[in-house]
């Protein structure tokens, strides 16, 4: 469950066979519910999204997608070469290609700022 705080929006929820449940904007004051075990895509609009997450289950599972903390980072060259049937340079390059935690950055900043400034303070919460 999050409750948005300040800003906009976009949540993006899909079930586990990958079928898109919700796909709705957001704003400040609303309520938005992710069922258990189904993926969910936050996405600021230019003026961002600041939002406050409540678990709801003791044993709520967080698997990052995207990023320095992400699932994919965790798997051998390897695995990801042969699952996605890509070279394994590329297989390198999608497991280190992204330094901080968020899928998607403020439009307001540029990649460098958002690199340096936007991604050091999400990966600090």
């Amino acid at each position: 469950m999050g409750y948005v705080t300040r800003g906009r929006g976009r949540i993006q929820v899909v079930r586990d066979n990958g079928r898109l449940v919700l796909d709705q904007e957001v704003q400040e004051g609303q309520l938005f519910v992710i069922p258990q075990n189904f993926v969910v895509v936050k996405k600021a609009s230019r003026e961002g999204l600041e939002y406050v997450a409540f678990k709801t289950n003791d044993n709520a599972l967080v698997s990052t997608l995207a990023g320095r903390t992400s699932t994919i980072r965790s798997l051998p060259v390897e695995v990801l070469s042969n699952s996605y049937l890509i070279s394994r340079e590329t297989a390198r390059q999608l497991k280190r290609g992204r330094r901080g935690v968020a899928v998607f950055g403020p439009a307001r900043l540029s990649r460098r700022e958002y690199e340096r400034e936007g991604a050091a303070a999400i990966g600090d919460n």
